[in-house]
This record gives structure tokens, sequence and C-alpha cells, in this order.
């Protein structure tokens, strides 16, 4: 592929960013040794302010293009929003967040990896914002496409694939924003093309603080049965309405088993009938395959003991609440702008 010496894009998903923290981002892309490139800033919200700043930070550099209808899609949509703007002749795209700052040979080190695979990620330094201080570095490892569906090592702002992937990826599989995340459903994507790969380099400062929408995963590994249950009643209370028995097992389904099924069904869908693993994850998933896995990956040291049991718990919601149904239908209506749960 030679992917270091043909033009890609670079799409950043903006939503009211913080000019200190933007300035520094749009800069440190500015700064890459690979420049050709364009960045597709996908604005969720106001466009004109954004577009503004843009136009102070980066003056009269042309390689940058901000695009919005003002409309608030959130930042899953919008990062789809964004990726549906990539030239049809782009080689490359990378992923990039409003607010962290990439070494200046972040692409360099990461396009030639898409000659064998079709998605890569890097390492990066958690840094804290305002402080600076620097809190470690990430440690994500890739183990393969099944564990990669189960459970996420890849973050977006990381990551550089082959424009291919977007052949399969859009539209994004539609449901709710609170469990959806577009770097999962494309690390699962690109698994099902050529490959992933982690490489153990840092490539760029992830900044954390108050406002990132995720951050650092490796914090999920914290808290135990207690900090579930009450996580689950919080969400239950703010996505549901209520604490009802229904509410909870519709919320404790979707964040786990049902967001699963919906990917590896529109995967089925969309790459073959062995793309997305069904005995394991979608509607034809069987419990004794996947209790299995989880059970192995435990074991291994693979997974948390706190997420094979929110996983368990979460088919078992699945089975309460008619979820597998539902999902199935979410997964079959690829253009669904407003799905329902029920």
């Amino acid at each position: 592929m030679t992917s270091g010496r043909r033009r890609g894009a670079i799409v950043l998903a903006a939503y009211s960013p913080d000019p200190e923290l933007f300035g520094v981002q749009l800069r440190s892309l500015q700064a890459q040794t690979v420049r050709e490139w364009e960045c597709i800033v996908s604005v969720d919200g106001e466009r004109e302010p954004v577009a503004r700043l843009v136009a102070e930070i980066v003056g009269d550099d042309d390689r940058f293009r901000v695009i919005g209808d003002d409309a608030r899609r959130g930042f899953y949509l919008n990062f789809e929003h964004g990726l549906a703007a990539v030239d049809a002749d782009a080689c490359w795209v990378a992923l990039c967040d409003q607010d962290d700052r990439w070494n200046p040979d972040k692409l360099e080190r990461l396009l030639g990896e898409l000659d064998d695979v079709s998605l890569v990620s890097g390492q990066a330094r958690l840094v804290e914002h305002p402080a600076g201080a620097v809190l470690g570095v990430t440690d994500r490892v890739d183990r393969g496409p099944i564990l990669t569906m189960l459970s996420n090592q890849f973050t977006g702002s990381l990551c550089v694939f082959e424009r291919a992937v977007l052949d399969t990826a859009l539209p994004f599989p539609r449901v709710s924003a609170r469990i959806a995340t577009h770097d999962h459903w494309l690390a699962v994507v690109a698994g099902a093309h050529r490959g992933t790969r982690i490489v153990d380099e840092v490539v760029q400062d992830y900044v954390q603080h108050a406002a990132n929408v995720y951050g650092d995963p490796s914090r999920l590994r914290a808290g135990g049965i207690a900090a579930t249950i009450g996580n689950v009643l919080a969400q239950a209370e703010r996505y549901e309405g209520s604490r009802s028995p229904r509410a909870l097992a519709r919320v404790t389904f979707w964040t786990y088993v049902g967001w699963r099924q919906v990917m590896a069904d529109a995967l089925r869908l969309r790459r073959g009938p062995d793309a997305g693993r069904d005995e394991l994850f979608g509607s034809g998933r069987r419990w004794r395959a996947l209790n299995g896995l989880l059970r192995r990956s435990a074991a291994d040291g693979v997974l948390p003991a706190r997420f094979v049991i929110e996983y368990r718990a979460s088919w078992l919601a699945g089975m309460l609440s008619g979820g597998r149904r539902a999902a199935v239908r979410l997964a079959a209506s690829r253009l669904a702008s407003d799905p329902s749960l029920d």
C-alpha cells in the first residue's frame, strides 16, 4: 500500500472545543511529517464559531475543511458524519479528537503498518489537564477479532485505517448513543477485513479532563459489584426514566450483549455469514459457546471478573426483556435515525 506516500484524511469530531486545547491539537496536525492529507472537522452543533476558531489557528492552511449543518448529532453520529465526507480517492483515514496532541511522526509511524492490516493503533501518554501531570501510558493489547468484539482495546483517536473499511462501516449501526462507540465498531469491521494491530509505541498525548466523553478504558477495571449496581441504577434512571425491573434489564442488556449483537448482525449482513461470529455474539448466539469464551478469558487474565459478571447478567437481562428480537430489528434497519429499543 505504501500508505505513507499517499493522500489520506484526518476526521476530527468537534463540539464546543476549548480554544487552548484545540489550538494545541490542530498545530500538532500541521506539524506532522506526513503532509498529504485533508483534515475534515465535523462540527456537532453550531458550525460557524468552530469554523472561525479553525481559521484563527491554522491560518491559510487549506488542508482543513469544516463541515456541519448546525445539527446536534452526538459524539457517535458526528464521527459518522465526518467519515461520510471522506473523499473516495483517499488511501487512509485517521480519527482525531479535539483536545489531544499528536507526536510529529505519528502518521509516519502508523501508516506503514497498513501494508499488513486494515487498522492500526499506537499507545498514548496520559496527560492530566490543566495540571500537565503525566498519569502513565496506555497498555492496549490486540488479542484478535473475537476478543475485540467482546472487549474493545482500540481508542479512535489512536487509530489509522485503510479507507476500504468505510465501505462496510458506513452507515454506522443505529443504537442508543449511550452504548454505541465508533471506535469499537470500526475495529470490529477492520478485523473482518485484513485484521488489526496495536504497536507498542507512544504516538500522542491523550488528554484526560472532566469533559472527556470517554476516558482511558483501563479505569474500567476499578470497582466491584457495588460499582456495577450503582452504575446500572444510575443509567436506568437517566435513560429509562425509572428503576423498574424492566428498565434495569433493558439497560443491562444493551450495554453489553445488545450492542455486540447489533454489531455482529450488521457485519453478517454486510460481509457475509461468517463475519459476525454469530454463535458468540449475533442473533444466533449460544450460551455454551459464549460462556466458554468468558470463562477462558477470565482464567487467562484477559478480562476482569467484574466484566464477566456484567456480561453474563446482560445475557439474562436480554432474555427477560426480549432484547434479542429488538437487536435483530436494529441491525437490519441500516438507515434508521431514531431507533426504538422496545
